[in-house]
């Protein structure tokens, strides 16, 4: 089948039209059909792929005349099995005309395929190893997975106000100094934090467990939209593709391995969400949970992860940062004993300058108090000019 791709004109043509670095299009062909035919998190598949290349490991995987437990000189533990079981399951969905469906319906919605080597790429997905995507499709701005502060943040569907609060708090403030906000883009928490993140013009990824030119849930379909054009959606399927139970499972794996940390903010005692903090947990990513009340079943995943998998306590963007390592660079040198200082900060943003007149009607302080304090913050390096404006030195400038 890889051949055939190969010498497919619109297959190429629309494997380039997907691909922002010119690239040459064999690699990416191979890995978009990996998308169709494997399943995400396929470890066979993931482990041919790893030592023998995307292309060589699809002519292994679907050419009748390679029978043997290995490829390319690499044999697989239980090979005999493993493989001929991989084999019958990926020549299923062996089909030139799905690997072109999925290559130009991307190209119809403006979707990239991100590749492993890319600038882009992000390279804290590579500790799943075997599980790792082979590819990830993109709408919207793909630099935002490359690496750099990033925070997962989860929770209920059938989410309180309280846990609402809480995680559009913490995703807000995180967002705004600079920290790019990841979650899965369903109802409850999720949606919370995508939305609190692009209020304050930061940067959001949604990860989906269907196709990235499918809303789902599709009462998300506007913020979908709007976080491709401020964010990025990002998927390890191909479009087209529908989401099932078993992809959003998968998927917490991306949420979990993207973060520096995962934060959960409600769960129920067996939400999916503790699915998620369990792949954070075995990546050895740090993991928080927000405190709820006792008598709360929204809570009661966020107190086991508590009481039985370490998980740290968070109640305030501080202690995210904290659980991140990220520090809190807007800050750190700013009088803590000062209400003034306090003031001023809280009206500034790390992404947008502000002039000073504005910062004094925010702020509620003088003009001139406003413009003095500017002038000892800048020199502390806590805030910086830019432009006629001002801005708070956030942990994304902080981090270079």
């Amino acid at each position: 089948m890889i051949d055939e791709l190969l010498q497919d004109a619109a297959v190429v043509a629309a494997a380039s039209s997907v691909r922002a670095d010119g690239s040459e299009p064999a690699d990416a062909i191979a890995r978009a059909a990996w998308s169709v035919i494997a399943e995400p998190g396929d470890g066979v598949a993931g482990t041919l792929i790893s030592q023998v290349g995307a292309v060589e490991a699809m002519r292994f995987a679907l050419d009748d005349r390679l029978r043997s437990g290995s490829a390319g000189g690499v044999s697989f533990p239980r090979a005999d099995r493993a493989l001929k079981e991989a084999r019958d399951r990926w020549r299923l969905r062996a089909s030139t005309h799905g690997v072109r469906d999925a290559l130009e319906g991307a190209r119809d919605v403006g979707a990239t395929l991100l590749l492993p080597g890319d600038v882009s790429w992000p390279t804290s997905l590579d500790d799943l190893g075997a599980n790792a995507p082979s590819a990830l499709w993109v709408r919207g701005d793909a630099r935002l997975l490359a690496p750099g502060p990033h925070l997962s943040i989860v929770g209920a569907r059938a989410s309180s106000s309280y846990g609402e609060l809480i995680a559009a708090e913490i995703s807000g403030d995180l967002a705004d100094s600079g920290t790019v906000i990841v979650s899965g883009g369903a109802y409850g928490i999720d949606g919370a934090v995508h939305r609190a993140a692009l209020g304050v013009d930061g940067s959001t990824v949604a990860f989906l467990a269907g196709g990235v030119d499918r809303a789902y849930p599709a009462g998300h379909a506007s913020l979908f939209r709007r976080i491709a054009e401020q964010g990025a959606v990002v998927s390890e399927l191909p479009c087209g593709a529908a989401p099932t139970k078993w992809r959003f499972l998968a998927r917490n794996r991306l949420i979990a391995a993207l973060g520096d940390a995962t934060v959960v903010v409600e769960a129920g005692w067996r939400s999916g969400s503790l699915n998620t903090a369990g792949h954070a947990s075995t990546l050895g990513r740090p993991l928080g949970a927000v405190p709820g009340p006792v008598t709360s079943a929204a809570s009661a995943g966020c107190h086991r992860l508590l009481r039985e998998y370490d998980a740290v306590c968070v109640t305030s963007s501080a202690d995210v940062r904290e659980l991140c390592g990220h520090g809190d660079a807007s800050g750190a040198t700013a009088r803590a004993d000062d209400p003034r200082q306090v003031r001023l900060l809280d009206a500034m943003s790390a992404r947008t300058a502000v002039t000073s007149a504005e910062l004094s009607r925010r702020s509620g302080l003088a003009k001139d108090t406003v413009s003095s304090m500017l002038g000892l913050l800048e020199l502390d390096g806590v805030v910086e000019r830019a432009g006629e404006g001002w801005r708070r030195v956030g942990a994304k400038h902080s981090s270079g």
